[in-house]
């Protein structure tokens, strides 16, 4: 019996929306990035971006354990001498919220340009509104569910 290999004409991709209020950070970066690349398919195949559209609405209101608020620091460069720039955690989400969950889930997925093309597929909002409604985006709780469901039925 031959390995199952999808093909990019076979895959379509869903949209989810991810409700990030209350969750932990590198918990709800885990699950982002497993649908992102996804692994929670059975046509999951490696060398495609066989992942779905994640929708993380209420970033601002992440949380994190113990004092990672004020010892977490992002740093970048600006190439230039002296360019070094560090920011909290706590800054971080005050000023752009959206950055710390594409930040952790970034690092999670792929480096090369497959790895680019499925963070391309994560839109993260600060606040509780999107607009991704023609999509019709389905909350990613209650939708894998249901598929386990009708698959277990159709069986």
């Amino acid at each position: 019996m031959k390995t199952y290999s999808a093909r990019a004409s076979e895959l379509q991709p869903r949209w989810y929306v991810i409700d990030a209020e209350g969750q932990i950070l590198g918990r709800l970066a885990t699950q982002i990035a497993q649908v992102l690349r996804g692994k929670h398919k059975p046509t999951f195949t490696p060398h495609l971006n066989s992942g779905d559209f994640v929708i993380v609405v209420n970033a601002s209101k992440i949380q994190v354990t113990g004092k990672r608020l004020d010892q977490k620091i992002y740093y970048r460069h600006s190439q230039y001498p002296g360019g070094l720039k560090t920011e909290t955690l706590r800054q971080v989400l005050a000023k752009h919220p959206e950055r710390a969950i594409q930040h952790a889930v970034k690092g999670m997925l792929p480096h090369n340009r497959l790895g680019d093309d499925m963070l391309d597929r994560l839109k993260v909002y600060g606040g509780p509104d999107h607009p991704h409604q023609a999509q019709k985006p389905v909350p990613w709780g209650e939708a894998e569910p249901a598929r386990a469901g009708a698959a277990a039925a159709e069986a």
